[in-house]
């Protein structure tokens, strides 16, 4: 059966009819509205929209293709092969099939040492609920059932998802849908970037993050405590990174008072920065990873929830039954999938890539910093943000020019350019990327262009305004 393939004009109006997207304004959208962005190809890093029009894929597509679009044939090939061997067959019951044994394997040699069980699931907020649920139980089987509370961060993402949007700190995500199911204390993220005269060095921050994280902790009662979340570089609010010590800080507090301590990586593993696992870069030592995202380059959807030895020893105890599970946790497609992904970045030198290119794309989006609209720049990796500065005295945006210059000029200006990226137009006006993996020197060197470019007219604008 041929598939139709609708004219460019017919597929933005169906779309409007009868798709329901992501964080979307929906009902916006169709005759009189704005259209909706088809993207209908992809080759290497770049994507190309209904109308043959091409752009860098700046953002990997949300994080997920690190591969960019390189490698379709082979990974077609890895898929035919395990369809036409097993379509299906679910992770139940003590049933389980090759290809997700093998992936289990491989991911506990890629892991932390310790970290060396996995639990798969359909992606990144599944993942983030097994965490949670792993917890819970773990906690309960050591006889401390009262641990029901967890510490996120401010401005932390981890999900859409009952659970997981319990762990994400935005009110007008959470608010439509009541109580949050899982109790939660948000503490302070690592970003300096606003914040009054403070510790200068990164001994004095991490001390200072620290204390408020255990003083969070006392104030809720430790006994209370069943796990802190955090992302080894917080995505939201704009690659947030860490000062020296605050993984190892954590890892402390986590031992001292008895709570599991989860990297959630769903955006930062399988080399975003550097590493197959983020965390390793800044030391830390989770008891359970989350994972989604780049575990397939974006070839399938997948989530895992990785657990270290000390936590499966307790859930896996003689007869114990681990009362959780996704139908299409672990599917043999997307298993195959990322079995060959894992294969094609490690024989290709993905992430090997990422730290020859790293300084030379940091020095780039550094200089980005002495544009007047420009405030801050940071990230780590094939990651960064540059947080924008505005017209008010404390460097906030009239809502003029927040309308006139985050929310459209930058947007449409980058992608007249050719350069899909992020711009929040919300609390911290952004703009981020994170470039597949495979990107080269010349084309971070575009980006940076591009983005210096649209910046540089937008602080015009903003010194006329």
């Amino acid at each position: 059966m041929s598939r139709t393939i609708q004219p460019p004009g017919e597929l933005s109006a169906t779309a409007s009819r009868h798709l329901l997207l992501n964080m979307t304004p929906n009902g916006s959208l169709g005759t009189g509205g704005e259209s909706v962005f088809v993207v209908r190809r992809g080759e290497g890093p770049y994507i190309d929209d209904a109308d043959g029009r091409r752009y860098i894929d700046g953002l990997s597509g949300m994080y997920c293709c690190q591969l960019g679009y390189s490698y379709a044939d082979e990974i077609a090939d890895a898929a035919a092969r395990q369809l036409r061997e097993l379509c299906f067959s679910p992770l139940w019951s003590a049933s389980a099939h090759p290809v997700a044994i093998e992936l289990s394997e491989r991911l506990a040699a890629l892991a932390p040492e310790g970290v060396d069980h996995t639990f798969f699931s359909g992606g990144g907020a599944e993942a983030v609920e097994t965490a949670w649920k792993i917890t819970r139980k773990y906690h309960a089987l050591r006889g401390e059932p009262g641990r029901t509370k967890a510490i996120s961060r401010r401005g932390a993402y981890h999900g859409l998802t009952l659970g997981a949007l319990s762990l994400t700190d935005d009110p007008g995500l959470k608010e439509p849908y009541g109580p949050p199911a899982i109790e939660t204390r948000f503490v302070a993220n690592t970003n300096r970037y606003g914040l009054p005269a403070g510790p200068a060095d990164d001994a004095a921050f991490t001390r200072h993050l620290l204390v408020e994280v255990e003083a969070a902790i006392l104030a809720e009662g430790p006994e209370t405590i069943a796990m802190l979340i955090a992302e080894p570089v917080q995505n939201r609010g704009g690659c947030i990174t860490p000062p020296e010590g605050y993984w190892p800080g954590l890892r402390a507090l986590a031992d001292r008072y008895g709570f599991l301590l989860v990297a959630d990586e769903v955006v930062t593993a399988f080399g975003r920065l550097g590493k197959w696992f983020g965390g390793t870069r800044y030391g830390a030592r989770p008891d359970i990873i989350t994972l989604a995202k780049g575990i397939t380059a974006g070839y399938a959807p997948m989530g895992a929830t990785m657990v270290g030895a000390r936590v499966a020893e307790v859930i896996n105890r003689p007869g114990e039954v681990l009362n959780h599970g996704y139908t299409f946790g672990g599917h043999p497609l997307s298993a195959a999938i990322a079995l060959r992904s894992l294969h094609i970045m490690e024989r290709d030198r993905i992430l090997e890539n990422v730290t020859d290119l790293q300084d030379h794309l940091a020095k780039r989006m550094a200089a980005l910093g002495d544009l007047p609209i420009v405030g801050d720049v940071r990230g780590a990796g094939f990651f960064y943000a540059l947080e924008l500065t505005g017209d008010t005295e404390n460097g906030g945006f009239s809502d003029a020019l927040r309308a006139a210059v985050v929310g459209d000029l930058i947007p449409r200006r980058l992608r007249e350019a050719g350069l899909l990226a992020r711009v929040y137009n919300r609390a911290a006006p952004l703009v981020q990327i994170a470039p597949p993996l495979i990107s080269d020197r010349a084309l971070l060197d575009r980006i940076a262009d591009i983005i210096g470019n649209t910046l540089d007219e937008a602080s015009a604008h903003f010194a006329i305004a």
